[in-house]
């Protein structure tokens, strides 16, 4: 069977994701709740509306009101309502999630390394660039 660009992006995505949540595991978080308190710790103040949350994840509203109702339960994040506009919910990465995320964003390291390391430093350029034209493609 011929090996297709959608069919090799869906294994790398399988792989990456199960060493990721291996990686995870011993923190008792997913992938999806890694990668929510790397996007909160790269925020302005360590916070952001639930709304921006979600787009920056491009995930679902219910899957990030999800993610962080799991985060609150485990401490890692806080959430409440705008002063402003109480429909406005407003998520805050705790001091225990900004320890709990240092760890995660060195596992994910260790696995971006993993998936990069037998590519040559101009090969992982280009490599980079196409993948960036390919998603901002299927944006349009």
């Amino acid at each position: 069977m011929e090996r297709t660009c959608g069919m090799m992006i869906k294994q790398l995505h399988d792989s990456l994701e199960k060493d990721t949540n291996n990686n995870l595991r011993s923190q008792e978080l997913t992938m999806a709740q890694g990668g929510a308190l790397i996007v909160l710790h790269n925020a302005e103040e360590k916070q952001m509306t639930l709304k921006e949350l979600e787009r920056r994840m491009h995930v679902a509203q219910s899957t990030a009101a999800g993610i962080v109702v799991r985060l609150e339960q485990k401490g890692l994040v806080e959430s409440f309502g705008d002063a402003a506009d109480r429909r406005i919910k407003i998520v805050r990465m705790t001091p225990k999630g900004e320890e709990c995320c240092q760890e995660a964003d060195k596992n994910m390291e260790q696995t971006e390394q993993k998936l990069l390391h037998p590519l040559t430093k101009e090969e992982r350029t280009m490599l980079i660039d196409l993948l960036g034209k390919v998603c901002d493609g299927m944006q349009s």
